[in-house]
């Protein structure tokens, strides 16, 4: 039996504590799914759930459809700038211009401290030109997107650089020949794979709940879609938006058994052997 760390709390404390935040997070769930199987004509049943994919109410639901698909298209779109663009970016600043971060870091807090209004209203112009030369589709809000998970993205990779002294590591690479490609690729990024892990994370995560910005620029997105259903059936857009808390709680636990750090092969208790002297 482990002895208690001091400072810690009691096993049972924990799971109390835990149990607590579970609960709390689950009764807003259960709330939700108890109302998506009420029935009009009174009592519980499967018929909202059933109704949404029926293929009369194909018609009614397409916004739905669309806006879930756009949603998708913009998260994977953000994903390749937050992973091709902002993180080697990242890295490199971390690297070669360390003078550079504290700049950096006060660039990224900006998307936090500006209102989304305010940030629209500077948007409005550039995709005005925007949808002049490439047009107006979906797809262009991943841009806007890019902006907004930028802060979130940044200090989650930022961090782990820090946690693993990513100059040292970058410096013995180069030294034994290994050009940047392969520095940022096989070095630093398993070092950051959990921070990696998050800012992705939380790139889906905003770009699927994100409704001021594609709303007051007229792109048809999940959130603004749910908006649109809501008017004529809010029992199915209650269900959708249940899908997709639910779909997000899986993603978070899926990066949280992957994201660990690797366990030790030892056993527990086993002591590092020592070099016996030498007799005399």
């Amino acid at each position: 039996m482990s002895a208690r760390v001091p400072g810690r709390p009691s096993r049972g404390v924990a799971y109390a504590v835990i149990s607590l935040i579970g609960l709390v997070f689950l009764m807003p769930l259960a709330a939700m799914l108890e109302f998506t199987l009420r029935q009009t004509s009174g009592g519980y049943g499967l018929d909202h759930w059933a109704g949404l994919l029926a293929p009369e109410n194909a018609r009614a639901y397409r916004p739905l459809f669309q806006g879930l698909g756009n949603s998708f298209v913009l998260a994977a779109l953000t994903l390749v700038i937050v992973l091709g663009v902002f993180a080697p970016t990242i890295v490199l600043v971390h690297l070669r211009f360390p003078r550079l971060e504290r700049a950096l870091d006060l660039l990224t807090v900006l998307p936090i401290a500006i209102p989304a209004i305010v940030l629209v209203v500077g948007f409005a112009p550039i995709y005005r030109a925007l949808g002049a030369m490439v047009g107006s589709g979906a797809w262009t809000l991943s841009l806007a997107y890019g902006v907004l998970v930028l802060p979130f993205a940044y200090r989650a990779i930022a961090a782990d650089l820090q946690g693993i002294d990513a100059r040292t590591r970058a410096e013995a690479a180069r030294s034994l020949g290994a050009g940047w490609g392969a520095v940022l690729l096989r070095v630093i990024a398993p070092g950051v794979r959990r921070g990696i892990l998050a800012a992705s994370l939380l790139t889906v995560a905003i770009v699927l709940g994100e409704f001021t910005v594609s709303s007051l620029l007229n792109r048809m997105t999940l959130q603004t879609a749910l908006l649109q259903i809501s008017k004529s059936d809010p029992f199915v857009a209650v269900a959708v938006s249940l899908l997709s808390l639910v779909g997000a709680f899986l993603v978070l636990l899926l990066v949280s058994s992957t994201g660990g750090a690797p366990r030790r092969s030892a056993r527990r208790g086993s002591r590092p052997s020592t070099p016996q002297e030498p007799r005399s």
